[in-house]
């Protein structure tokens, strides 16, 4: 149970609430389209036929974590001490911790087709979710359980539920235009599993006799992984093997009014991974007791460790990718552009209402958004953004207030910097198109998809064509 508890914590100590990066809707960057598939990000006339970020940073990553253990939380990221003093226990509250990154490590996108507005994108992700609420007492036990009055029975304090999900994605991305207002888009990928963890502790009981010096602890629940234990992690766990292979299906739309209202929406990366490498399944149902628990306090972490890893059995299992139902509507009155985005997760907890406000200065912007997570936080965003037809460089925070806080603490080494839920956000971007501009036929010699023979028409006319027959 630490091990996937301290394990998701320690995540945020790297700088890394479950927002997608929303000032970058509607903006055809190539984030934008690999993200939103249906949108282009070719410019008539001003691109250049390809795109990519040449391996340089194009990521997004984000953390929260709310509740009493907020300043523990702190004092580990910030200071790296472990210390569960400040800890109200006996109550079983529970604290929230989110987590997702997208990380971009190779893009590549080109424009197909003059007809139909077609482009083709190939990326290169790795990805990461992780959602788990636990209480005040899972922390304390694992620092001293000494702060657990004796005689007393305790019920339901450790009880905790949570997973975290990381792997490669590699995607094909296609879309074009149904008509001047009209467009679709689909995003396929092959998805290679890095390291997965889901607990669920449903009831547990501790009580301490300091007669007999013993503690007995009682647990039932379940934990599935696959890495027995985290030490055992290492750089070869993060290349890309397809021994835990998934794949999943990403499918968006818009359409642009006659008066400029921009509307999208997105079904995205709905998929699964096959976990079955040195995958484990634990079903527990039983109560330990730890004697001489205080001339061998080392051990006692151990103790209740092994009520787990004793229990492991190999076993295969599906996961669920964190797939999203988006919506998106924008529309550019001068300088300003207002948007709202409406983001649901459709397998786990969570989701995201965003009013993005983004003020236009030639080919400079900046955007502040306030968000309203629906896990019960709210944050406010800010991007700034420079953008060519050929270039596009960006950066920003989901989170600007705990980002802060969080810096200046990890800089200074001092807990006592910031308030409030604590985690951090950060995300950038640069992209740089090259080759022959894209123009329109009236303006060039030779136009993909006009006076070649590569064109085959429209690929979601045809499909829709076959499910009208049928």
């Amino acid at each position: 149970m630490k091990k996937l508890l301290l394990a998701l914590l320690a995540i945020a100590s790297f700088g890394v609430a479950n927002a997608q990066q929303y000032a970058l809707f509607g903006t055809k960057t190539m984030f934008d389209a690999f993200e939103n598939p249906s949108q282009k990000s070719f410019t008539l006339d001003s691109s250049r036929k390809f795109s990519s970020n040449f391996f340089l940073p194009y990521f997004g990553t984000n953390a929260i974590n709310k509740g009493n253990s907020k300043f523990a939380i702190r004092k580990l990221t910030q200071e790296g001490v472990f210390d569960t003093r400040s800890l109200p226990i006996g109550t079983g509250e529970v604290n929230r911790f989110f987590e997702n990154s997208n990380i971009y490590l190779a893009t590549f996108r080109l424009f197909k087709s003059y007809k139909y507005q077609k482009e083709m994108g190939f990326s290169w992700q790795i990805r990461s979710d992780a959602h788990i609420d636990y209480t005040n007492e899972t922390l304390a036990i694992f620092d001293s359980f000494e702060r657990f009055n004796s005689n007393q029975q305790y019920t339901g304090i450790f009880n905790t539920k949570g997973y975290q999900q990381s792997y490669h994605q590699f995607s094909l991305t296609y879309r074009e235009n149904w008509n001047k207002r009209l467009a679709f888009g689909l995003k396929a990928s092959v998805l290679s599993g890095i390291l997965y963890n889901k607990l669920n502790v449903y009831d547990s009981q501790l009580y301490i006799d300091p007669e007999s010096d013993a503690l007995l602890i009682g647990l039932n629940g379940t934990y599935s992984a696959n890495f027995s234990d985290f030490n055992e992690v290492n750089k070869k766990n993060f290349f890309p093997n397809f021994k835990n292979p998934g794949l999943s299906l990403g499918f968006g739309t818009n359409y642009t009014t006659k008066k400029g209202l921009f509307l999208m929406a997105n079904i995205k990366d709905l998929g699964f991974i096959w976990w079955r490498s040195n995958t484990e399944r634990t079903t527990v149902d039983q109560s330990k007791i730890i004697e001489n628990i205080e001339n061998n306090r080392s051990n006692t972490n151990q103790e209740i460790k092994d009520i787990f890893l004793l229990s492991e059995q190999p076993k295969k299992f599906l996961a669920p990718t964190n797939a999203k139902l988006d919506f998106y509507l924008s529309k550019r009155y001068g300088f300003y552009k207002p948007a709202l985005a409406v983001s649901k997760n459709l397998f786990y907890k969570g989701g995201d209402i965003a009013l993005v406000n983004t003020f236009i200065a030639n080919d400079f912007s900046g955007s502040v958004t306030p968000l309203y997570n629906l896990n019960g936080v709210f944050m406010v965003g800010l991007q700034g953004k420079y953008q060519t037809p050929n270039f596009e460089l960006f950066l920003g925070t989901d989170n600007l207030v705990a980002t802060s806080f969080q810096t200046i603490g990890t800089i200074r080494n001092d807990a006592t910097v910031g308030s409030g839920p604590n985690g951090a956000s950060f995300y950038m971007g640069v992209g740089i198109k090259f080759g022959n501009v894209v123009n329109h036929p009236q303006f060039a010699d030779v136009i993909p998809g006009i006076n070649d023979n590569s064109d085959d028409g429209s690929f979601f006319k045809s499909l829709f064509s076959i499910f009208k027959r049928k």
